[in-house]
């Protein structure tokens, strides 16, 4: 492991622009930003050179599933694949692991879980279930970061879906304690509608998952939660938005001044519905990946800041769960791992499209800080931040396989995909982590809590 005093580069991304720039480093904490030459004397110094120096990223979607599904993936795995992808922050998801983090105790087992083995900075979301509004006081107060529910089955019995009851009973508790509420904004009843209208379907061909997972489904949850953040006057985020008729009502409320952000995925913004072959379920996902006209107006969604930001969605499984051998996609475990290629995928997607690199740190960087109440701390460089950075080299192309990957599982849609964003080295606090597919000390990453440090 190595400290570093300063990193200087001819492009370093700042709130106020990007410029030749030497980023001076004291305990962790960016001291100066100064002129390309002002470097410090006797110290070790990370010349960059014409690659970008920008905010680490901050990854607020991730299933890290451990414990009690560590097969699936761990913190160990989790955490080298972040810091290998620019990644310095992430905040983990409370499904999937056992037990869920739906009380202040769980969230302690999965904070001793994942003691000394994070390689980047980890915080907590918690969890709104049926029944569960008088443990989120304290969930809050033990350190979560807000709250996490789904409208629909998650997949997994021991994180069940709410309705508007169960809501209600919550978001008067989450708007007293002014925490977010991440939403996945899907109805059950439209997709038990499609799906029993596809009974006879191929369940080989990705058509047939589309249509199960409508539009309307998304859309219809959306507009119930607009109506619900309204009316308690609480924060409410859009996790993993997919369609583009979703859009309107976002931009709608927003103007209204109701409390709504929403996020998308870099898989919406890479893949199209008309690319994807029967039996090819690592593609799967819920809501689905849509048309190539849907992603187009995804990317104008997030170009007018009616989405917030790019976050990744990780959400891994062995393979055999994935059911490749059958190609059934209503059998096959839902979620794509890209922990560490959302910088590269979103990148490559944006060129043509008239996007700066600070277009690319506000959407995976300064907007998820924000919805994790780390804005004052990270997701910029700028005097007083964390000096948590990533070092990339934007025109450097490569080639996805499974041997360059940290997941626990190499099963992944962007497999064979070219990508140009290579990754050279990522920085915690002053110290390297990461370093052209060198990994560098132990894991050092901290364990988070909502309001500490």
């Amino acid at each position: 492991m190595t400290t570093i005093h300063a990193i200087r580069s001819k492009r370093v991304v700042t709130p106020e622009g990007i410029r030749a720039a030497t980023v001076h480093v004291r305990n962790g904490v960016i001291q100066a930003i100064a002129g390309y030459n002002d470097l410090p004397s006797g110290k070790h110094i990370y010349d960059a050179r014409e690659s970008v120096v920008m905010p680490g990223l901050v990854d607020t979607h991730v299933h890290i599933n451990e414990p009690g599904r560590t097969d699936w993936e761990g913190f160990e795995t989790a955490t080298r694949a972040a810091a290998a992808g620019g990644v310095t922050t992430l905040i983990d998801m409370p499904l999937n692991s056992s037990p869920a983090t739906t009380t202040a105790s769980a969230l302690e087992i999965k904070r001793t879980a994942a003691r000394k083995k994070c390689w980047v900075n980890v915080g907590f979301w918690g969890g709104v279930v049926p029944g569960n509004a008088g443990e989120l006081r304290a969930l809050h107060r033990a350190g979560a970061f807000g709250f996490k529910c789904f409208l629909a089955p998650s997949g997994v019995p021991e994180f069940a879906h709410v309705n508007e009851n169960d809501l209600r009973a919550a978001l008067p508790e989450l708007a007293a304690l002014d925490a977010p509420l991440l939403v996945h904004a899907e109805l059950p009843d439209r997709i038990e509608e499609e799906t029993a209208k596809l009974a006879k379907a191929d369940p080989k061909k990705y058509r047939t998952w589309l249509w199960s997972r409508p539009p309307s489904a998304e859309t219809t949850a959306v507009g119930m939660m607009i109506r619900l953040a309204r009316e308690f006057k609480a924060r409410v985020h859009i996790v993993h938005l997919s369609s583009e008729l979703s859009v309107p009502l976002i931009r709608r409320a927003k103007k209204e001044g109701v409390r709504i952000t929403a996020e998308t995925c870099p898989h919406y913004l890479f893949f199209s519905s008309g690319s994807i072959y029967s039996g090819r379920t690592e593609f799967k996902c819920a809501p689905p990946i849509r048309d190539s006209r849907n992603k187009k107006r995804l990317w104008a969604a997030l170009s007018n800041r009616v989405i917030d930001f790019v976050v990744s969605d990780h959400s891994p499984s062995p393979p055999a769960m994935k059911c490749l051998d059958t190609g059934d996609f209503f059998k096959a475990w839902g979620g794509i791992s890209s922990l560490q290629l959302g910088l590269a995928a979103t990148w490559t997607k944006s060129r043509g499209r008239n996007h700066s690199f600070q277009d690319l740190a506000r959407w995976l960087s300064g907007g998820p800080a924000q919805l994790a109440g780390l804005e004052k701390r990270k997701g910029a460089t700028a005097v007083g931040y964390d000096a948590d950075m990533v070092v990339w080299n934007p025109e450097r192309r490569f080639v996805v396989n499974s041997k360059m990957l940290q997941h626990r599982h190499k099963l992944t849609p962007y497999l064979n995909q070219h990508l140009r964003g290579v990754v050279e080295a990522t920085f915690l606090g002053s110290e390297m982590i990461y370093d052209r597919g060198r990994f560098l000390g132990g894991p050092r990453g901290a364990l988070l809590r909502r309001g500490e440090r």
